[in-house]
């Protein structure tokens, strides 16, 4: 399998295969580059985050080309931010809200079904939370996964999203 896309998204900007398309935040990149997927503004920021990168990476390609897609990413902090606002509904016992449009995105993984859903991939999907970002770690991963399932194409890398200025997605597709 040969790299034929990557994307890199972070606070201060976006690069596409190199070349800096953008510096706009999370959003507004949904804005300019989707704009038709409501269900985006019910996301938790990391899946905003990678459900915006996989949409850069896979716009191009037909539904055939990407249903047996495989999807590998990784990060260090899981669900945090969202596990913090979760805890915030329950955590008072006089106000005890559980929020159940919260408590979704509770699980690191949940992106990639959502990335899953909206391109409608039917190959496996994985999410690894590790302690650092790691690429022969994850490379390592990858070439297992391929091994294994043969997918047509691979996506996989790093999303992780601490805070509104901390974020990272650093995706690669490979296709054979």
């Amino acid at each position: 399998m040969n790299i034929i896309s990557e994307i890199k998204i972070s606070p201060e900007s976006v690069f596409l295969n190199g070349t800096l398309i953008s510096s706009k935040g999370i959003t507004e990149l949904y804005r300019e580059y989707v704009g038709n997927y409501p269900k985006f503004f019910k996301m938790d920021s990391l899946c905003k985050l990678g459900f915006i990168a996989a949409e850069l990476l896979l716009r191009d390609f037909s539904i055939e080309e990407k249903e047996d897609c495989a999807i590998v990413l990784f990060n260090e902090s899981s669900s945090l931010i969202t596990d913090r606002n979760y805890e915030n509904t329950i955590i008072d016992p006089e106000n005890y809200f559980p929020s159940p449009a919260l408590f979704v995105y509770t699980l690191a993984n949940i992106v990639t079904g959502e990335i899953a859903i909206r391109h409608k991939i039917f190959g496996e999907t994985s999410f690894y939370v590790t302690d650092e970002y790691d690429e022969s770690y994850m490379e390592s991963i990858v070439r297992n996964t391929v091994l294994t399932s043969s997918p047509s194409m691979i996506l996989y890398g790093w999303v992780d999203y601490k805070t509104e200025n901390d974020y990272l997605a650093s995706f690669k597709l490979m296709k054979n």
